[in-house]
């Protein structure tokens, strides 16, 4: 079992640094604005489960050995980018967006929306700085034992649910307030524009 304190000052670093708005939230706010909540479930599972695989690298001792394979990383974060810039297009491209949330619900599987987040939360700076550099100093990860490390992670989720769980609220709750084809058009594009630019800052970190 890990030391209570010990833990809860891991939950609260965690939840700050998932708190602030970073190319994840960006990404995941844009996209329940712009496809509704419901069709970013999934994406959000993968920004939640990314953090699982750095944790696991964290724990396993493998920091520096997932700093040696940074190629393998930076490929990922690409592809995230590159994921990222298609949803921008998309956005800016269509006329209806209920009518392209429609459409593409049936056309982008879970799966395909799931590794869209995953692959965003792999390539981001800012989760690998987290668990590879300022979670050693929260957390023994030289006494971390399989039961600790299952608890380690349960708290990560909860924290990752709560926060990501209030922006999709959030998120959900404005685009709901605009019914109009025109504002409908622009949620779209402010909603492409964001994605863009999250896609960019990825890009150049």
């Amino acid at each position: 079992m890990l030391d209570p304190a010990a833990l809860a000052v891991y939950a609260g670093a965690l939840f700050v640094a998932a708190a602030l708005p970073g190319p994840g939230v960006a990404a995941l706010v844009a996209r329940v604005l712009g496809r509704g909540v419901r069709e970013s479930l999934g994406f959000a599972v993968g920004i939640a489960l990314g953090d699982l695989v750095w944790l696991g690298f964290a724990a396993a001792g493998l920091a520096v050995l997932a700093q040696s394979f940074s190629g393998v990383f930076l490929a990922i974060k690409y592809a995230g980018v590159a994921y990222l810039l298609y949803l921008a297009w998309k956005l800016w491209t269509t006329a209806n967006l209920a009518q392209v949330v429609e459409r593409d619900a049936s056309r982008e599987g879970g799966w395909r929306s799931f590794l869209g987040g995953l692959s965003i939360t792999l390539g981001n700076p800012k989760v690998m700085v987290f668990y590879t550099a300022l979670l050693p100093n929260l957390i023994d990860l030289g006494r971390l034992s399989p039961a600790s490390f299952v608890e380690l992670a349960i708290v990560t989720e909860a924290v990752l649910a709560s926060v990501f769980g209030f922006y999709i609220v959030l998120a959900g709750r404005a685009r709901s307030l605009l019914t109009s084809p025109r504002a409908m058009r622009l949620l779209a594009r402010s909603c492409g524009t964001i994605i863009a630019g999250t896609a960019v800052t990825i890009a150049t970190r």
